[in-house]
């Protein structure tokens, strides 16, 4: 009905249907794949075990084997620690709500108050996620399960140095658009509510992860990462306590009160919900202190990681870790309940840079050059080089982990029309019938008779519309324009046709000016009938339009529908056509529209 336009909830059973279809298929995929390495490796281990066989003397028994290096302590902190968060947001992303509620929950709200150009490009990622909510919710899953799954079985060497780099590359694309950049350009933003975003700093991790394992051998890298972190943390303390940010203000208006109280009422269990509950009246009572104990804690923790005792250091880690697990608890709400929580935010990323650091400066690999995988030693024993195989092929699998999930959603996203399950959701699937049209006896705004007859030999797109309303008909007027863009040189066997929906106003004048007004006059296969009351009711009757005068206006109430009907007259779709109340929706029917003719016009 025209100003009745609805959205889709987060929800909906049709797009949680494709969602989990579309995992499952993917997880066979995988599966399938993980079977055919399986074999692969057993094979290749045969022919190893057979040739070494054939090659057996005294000699090659004695060949020394390899000493084996352990991987620095704090590079394997920091490779199991983030590869296991990349795991755990995989599978937040599989979260009912999160193909129809991410953009809108997340993405659009982290940009809120950054500058335009901020949001326009959170805008532009978006609406390529609302255009494509299935492809996009299943990649974010296999993306980052499949980058997870490949810095645990890459503990060195070229592999390691690879998931590294995808850790990166993903941790930016998050961090811009599903982070507008961490809130770098926001106001009001604070190292406790997550500045300068979680994504980043697992790009950090990757980049350390990304250099070769001797950088691990020194206490250099671990001293310049120290080093960061204390620079990071003055900087966000003298941040914190900068006047007039609302930090410092007493009572529930202030701003970490206030965040408290919105994290303490998102869906969680009530143990949680109780303890940032009560931390946002203890913070309203006592702002500027909580606020002097915060700032002070950042000053201090990051003024012992740059000095160069190892007591102090241990102080400021041990302060920094304390510090972090309670903002985690009492502020960021542990930063995944809500059904969008995509990740633990950002307290759980700063802890791990900040002991993997301290490990690596106290606790550095071996001075020797440590052995990388895929080494062209000739001294490899057999177990050694099944080892190096086998992580391999395991590294292999977890890329293609990630392609399962990028493949499809980089593919979706050359498409600039929303992806047709969205208007079935709102609308229901398109009916399939095969029955003669209902024929009807009308005028064109010149006055020449229009029948379904005269429209044989074409495909006919068969509309209702009220050439006064303001809200739903002019909606979809736009779509039919969309759909014959579209179509393209097909455009040429397709007739676009609207029938006056309007008991009121019908005159062509009323029509003509509808018409120019949408820009459907510049159509050359469109036509816009009107013709005396009773025609128009027998075409209303006819194709079960309901049309009911509202009181008080001119517009009319009247279901939309689409009706698809091919060159012979047989009616062979029938869309609801309610337009929703989103650019992607509006999209989504065009495509699934011209989808529909293009099956009838190529049959």
């Amino acid at each position: 009905m025209p100003g009745m336009n609805r959205g889709l909830q987060g929800g909906n059973p049709l797009i949680l249907d494709a969602f989990h279809s579309a995992l499952r298929h993917q997880f066979l995929i995988i599966l399938l794949a993980l079977c055919v390495l399986i074999v692969v490796w057993n094979v290749l281990r045969i022919l190893q075990i057979r040739r070494r066989e054939a090659r057996a003397s005294v000699d090659d028994a004695e060949l020394p084997r390899p000493a084996a290096v352990p991987e620095p302590t704090g590079r394997l902190v920091l490779r199991f620690c983030f590869g296991s968060l990349w795991i755990l947001d995989g599978f937040l992303q599989l979260q009912s709500s999160m193909p129809l509620g991410l953009p809108s929950g997340v993405l659009t709200p982290s940009a809120s108050s950054s500058p335009q150009w901020v949001q326009a490009v959170v805008r532009s990622g978006a609406t390529i996620w609302s255009n494509h909510p299935i492809a996009a919710a299943a990649a974010a899953v296999w993306i980052q399960i499949g980058i997870g799954v490949l810095l645990l079985v890459a503990p060195r060497g070229s592999w390691s140095r690879a998931a590294g780099a995808a850790s990166v590359g993903w941790g930016l694309v998050v961090w811009i658009f599903g982070e507008a950049f961490g809130g770098l350009f926001a106001t009001g933003a604070s190292w406790l509510f997550g500045l300068p975003g979680a994504a980043v700093l697992y790009v950090a991790a990757g980049v350390l992860l990304t250099l070769r394992d001797s950088t691990w051998a020194t206490p250099s890298l671990g001293r310049w990462i120290l080093r960061a972190s204390g620079g990071y943390f003055i900087v966000m303390g003298i941040l914190q306590a900068w006047p007039g940010r609302g930090f410092w203000t007493r009572g529930p208006s202030g701003e970490l009160a206030s965040m408290a109280r919105q994290m303490s009422e998102v869906p969680q269990p009530a143990l949680f919900s109780g303890w940032v509950g009560s931390f946002a009246s203890f913070d309203a009572a006592n702002g500027w202190i909580v606020n002097l104990a915060i700032a002070a804690a950042l000053m201090a923790s990051g003024g012992c990681l740059l000095s160069k005792k190892r007591t102090v250091v241990r102080v400021g880690v041990i302060t920094c870790v304390a510090l972090c697990l309670a903002v985690w608890l009492l502020v960021q709400d542990l930063g995944f309940f809500g059904g969008v929580g995509t990740d633990p935010n950002s307290m759980i990323p700063t802890i791990l840079l900040v002991v993997s650091g301290y490990l690596a400066m106290f606790r550095p690999g071996p001075a020797s050059a440590i052995v990388g995988a895929g080494s062209g030693s000739k001294s490899r024993s057999p177990a050694w080089s099944s080892a190096v195989g086998l992580r391999s092929l395991a590294a292999i699998g977890a890329l293609f982990i990630v392609a399962v999930g990028a493949a499809p959603m980089a593919l979706a996203a050359t498409n600039p029309n929303a992806d047709p399950i969205l208007t079935e959701a709102l609308n229901g699937t398109p009916g399939v019938v095969d029955a003669p049209a209902p024929s009807f006896s009308l005028s064109d705004l010149h006055g020449r008779p229009e029948t379904l007859a005269s429209l044989a030999g074409s495909t006919v797109v068969l509309t209702f519309l009220d050439p006064v309303c303001t809200s739903d008909c002019p909606l979809i007027a736009q779509e039919l324009r969309s759909a014959d863009a579209t179509l393209g040189s097909t455009a040429s066997r397709v007739k676009f046709v609207a029938i006056v929906a309007n008991p009121l106003y019908r005159a062509p004048g009323i029509v003509a000016a509808f018409n120019h007004q949408e820009g459907m006059d510049a159509l050359s296969n469109w036509n816009f009938l009107t013709g005396p009351l009773p025609a128009l009711r027998s075409a209303w009757y006819h194709y079960g339009i309901q049309v009911a005068v509202a009181g008080g206006g001119a517009m009319v109430a009247h279901n939309d529908e689409v009706f698809v009907i091919d060159a012979t007259g047989k009616m062979r779709f029938v869309l609801g056509s309610d337009p929703g109340n989103s650019a992607s929706l509006h999209s989504s029917f065009t495509s699934l529209l011209t989808s529909d003719i293009a099956l009838i016009v190529h049959q």
